[in-house]
């Protein structure tokens, strides 16, 4: 088969299309001939040699990717043989293995596909739609909240954007750039601002005329997420998912007591060790999305361009999740 892998850590240029052994699956285990992967900004820091959150580097040859969908081509021993033929998607955790044209994953973490979900679509949501699920558990959102989305433009955003839409809020996306904003604009959003503008957050406020923001939701962190603590009003709810910008949102004791805030971590700890599990949270996401409810947006990319998906992810290029196609 041909997949991805990676000799040594560095630039996206360290990722190469080779061909390699096809895997075999193991007892348990069944083997799916790839549709469609998803690539993540976590991939990068990893590619690059940087640990995030709970990963660790590899060891190296390694082959990149985490969320899958395609065919079960070969099933291993104990595994029913009616799953051959059965189009799924599967989480692959830390092993990864996933830019290939063959993956190997345990049975018990495969998730049938109802007809007429795309595996683009799919990829999107095992990964990043139970991410925005298990947000949207934390933030609570309703038809009365004020609610700011950082990034709304990105995999993540992009669903939260809708969900906030869909609960009767009111939706301010924020995004870098032109192209990015109408897209959030698109959404659905009340209101969508330029947060690469030195004064973002100055027409925010502005915008809502004396409204005050009772929900933000950010994965950026840096500059862009304390100026999305800042529009907090009294009472409001700032939920953590990250920091791309690569610094964490800077906040304290004092801005908690002094704006009459709460903060709270969506992903680690908490959704690791939420009751129902993960697989839980993937169940509704590929639910919400074969209905109609979340529509992700994909940004797709052949295989063997895995290097150039990784510089448009790093540069900020990507709107939605990006995905690799062999």
């Amino acid at each position: 088969m041909h997949a991805i892998r990676l000799h040594a850590f560095g630039p996206a240029a360290n990722l190469l299309y080779e061909e390699v052994d096809d895997p075999r699956p193991g007892p348990g285990q069944a083997r799916i001939a790839v549709a469609a992967c998803g690539v993540h900004l976590i991939d990068a820091a990893l590619r690059a040699g940087r640990p995030m959150g709970p990963l660790a580097l590899p060891e190296l040859p390694t082959i990149p990717g985490r969320e899958v969908a395609g065919v079960v081509d070969a099933v291993g021993p104990e595994v029913d043989e009616r799953w051959v033929g059965e189009r799924v998607v599967a989480h692959l955790g830390p092993a990864s293995g996933g830019y290939a044209e063959l993956a190997v994953r345990e049975i018990e973490a495969l998730h049938r596909l109802p007809d007429g979900l795309a595996d683009d679509a799919a990829v999107a949501m095992i990964g990043t739609g139970r991410t925005a699920l298990a947000i949207l558990e934390v933030a609570a959102l309703t038809a009365e909240d004020v609610v700011l989305v950082t990034a709304a433009a990105g995999g993540l955003g992009s669903l939260l954007v809708q969900a906030a839409r869909d609960a009767g809020a009111t939706v301010v996306g924020v995004a870098g750039g032109p192209a990015k904003v109408q897209r959030v604009a698109q959404l659905g959003a009340t209101l969508a601002v330029d947060y690469s503008a030195p004064d973002w957050s100055v027409a925010v406020r502005g915008a809502l005329d004396g409204r005050e923001i009772t929900a933000a939701l950010d994965g950026v962190g840096g500059a862009v997420g304390r100026g999305a603590l800042e529009l907090l009003g009294a009472g409001g709810r700032l939920i953590l998912f990250g920091f791309s910008s690569g610094t964490p949102t800077e906040l304290s004791a004092g801005d908690l007591f002094g704006r009459g805030i709460t903060v709270s971590a969506a992903i680690g700890a908490r959704m690791a060790q939420r009751p129902g599990g993960l697989r839980d949270l993937e169940e509704q996401a590929l639910a919400a999305a074969a209905d109609g409810r979340l529509v992700p947006l994909v940004q797709r990319f052949a295989l063997a361009q895995a290097a150039a998906a990784h510089e448009a992810i790093e540069s900020r290029a990507t709107i939605g999740k990006t995905v690799l196609v062999p």
